[in-house]
């Protein structure tokens, strides 16, 4: 909402949704609508950038001087952080009736989206109390059992990691502590329907470092998975279960953090595999020589085998050019081009009804049978759109021409009518 006062990261933002709502007769609506964290109200009080932003600020004497100047107007009751510091611009969930918007830094946000479409920030939802720590912007819905599972880390306090599942009724189980000798960034990971999987990766938050201006990374070559599409379990020729992560593997690791390197970025979309029983694992690149990441796959087959994947070609980092299809037995990629001077984010998978061939909830369980949307912005002709592309041919089959600019962002989700219509009151 407001101009930083010193360095700019996109991870920084304040979080803002963009709801396109479909209707039938092919009517459309949208709203767009800041997410009212804490900070954010009072920064709107306040009428400038009061707290600091933690990646494009906190560098060197002068974000020293920024922290302790936040912490010197938090102890004389200028500011509050008792309630939060955290942006909510990374990820949306919907579970258990909440549309639900996150960053790693805070707890979650619950957003009501009204019955025109229009957005509105009920506030920060502690699931009844029983949430006491941020948590990961990439929680897991369990297509079979309704649970969402999730971690939280924690930069200072050990354990560093903790991971839980929240029941259908919104009731969470206990925490499992992880140990880490070193508090690691975890974004994402994955589930089967008898394991999580959960990244060790080399972003460790080293506040010493970061203080100074440096990357918060330890070098350890082809390791970084930002984001993991998916994973299932199988079992090998000689009997051994497997468990199968893909992921998009992200060289050098810290670009996500330095918007100004002149290093090229390479994104190998790749395949792990686990062996449950000799403790061996293997990783394989699946396509090589094009930037795949936030790849996506049908909700109701995560933590099963899928076939295709659909991911954001990102190329020009961190803008997307395309959606690729990715064929895992075969390995071909089937490219749709947003065109000269057109970019998105993150594309986003919907099964297609039919009355065929349909699982419990009504929705076709295949991979290839629905519609691949995501926003997209002109930047020549100044105009933003959500395109609809058939995910079996690759082409598309429909738009939405918006009438605001839809800024490049991060993560989103899509719900159904009948999920509309289960919304919780408050």
């Amino acid at each position: 909402m407001f101009t930083p006062l010193g360095g700019h990261h996109l991870f920084d933002g304040d979080g803002m949704i963009h709801a396109l709502t479909l209707d039938v007769g092919n009517k459309a609506s949208y709203s767009c609508r800041y997410t009212r964290t804490s900070r954010l109200k009072q920064e709107a009080k306040l009428g400038r950038p009061v707290f600091p932003k933690p990646i494009g600020e906190l560098h060197g004497h002068s974000g020293l001087a920024r922290l302790g100047l936040f912490l010197a107007r938090a102890a004389t009751g200028l500011v509050d952080g008792s309630q939060g510091t955290g942006v909510a611009n990374a990820g949306l969930v919907y579970f258990n009736g909440r549309l639900l918007a996150m960053s790693e830094d805070d707890l979650p946000y619950n957003v009501k989206i009204k019955g025109d479409g229009d957005l509105e920030t009920v506030g920060r939802f502690d699931f009844n109390g029983e949430l006491d720590r941020p948590m990961i912007a990439h929680p897991k819905v369990d297509p079979l059992t309704g649970e969402l599972h999730a971690l939280s880390y924690h930069v200072v306090n050990k354990p560093h990691l903790k991971y839980y599942k929240f029941d259908t009724c919104g009731r969470k189980s206990r925490e499992v502590g992880i140990t880490l000798e070193q508090p690691t960034m975890v974004h994402d990971f994955a589930i089967t329907e008898k394991y999580v999987v959960i990244p060790d990766q080399q972003v460790v938050f080293k506040l010493s470092e970061m203080i100074k201006g440096r990357s918060p990374w330890i070098d350890v070559p082809n390791c970084f998975y930002f984001h993991l599409c998916n994973a299932w379990e199988e079992t090998s020729d000689l009997g051994d279960p497997i468990i199968v992560v893909i992921g998009s593997c992200m060289n050098p690791p810290d670009l996500v953090f330095n918007e100004h390197s002149t290093d090229p970025l390479r994104v190998e979309l790749s395949e792990i595999r686990l062996n449950m029983r000799t403790g061996e694992s293997s990783c394989q690149v699946i396509v090589r020589g094009l930037n795949l990441e936030v790849g996506v796959v049908n909700r109701q087959l995560l933590g099963k085998k899928t076939r295709y994947l659909y991911m954001a070609i990102a190329e020009p980092w961190p803008k997307c050019s395309g959606i690729a299809k990715v064929d895992l037995e075969t390995g071909s990629v089937t490219k749709y081009l947003y065109g000269t001077g057109r970019f998105g984010g993150e594309p986003f998978y919907v099964p297609r009804l039919t009355s065929s061939s349909m699982g419990n909830n009504g929705l076709l369980l295949d991979d290839d049978e629905g519609y691949i949307m995501g926003f997209v912005r002109d930047e020549r002709e100044e105009k933003s759109e959500m395109v609809i592309v058939d995910s079996s041919s690759m082409k598309q089959v429909g738009s939405v021409r918006l009438p605001a600019r839809v800024p490049y962002g991060f993560h989103g989700t899509f719900i159904s009518e009948q999920d509309l219509k289960e919304q919780a009151l408050s």
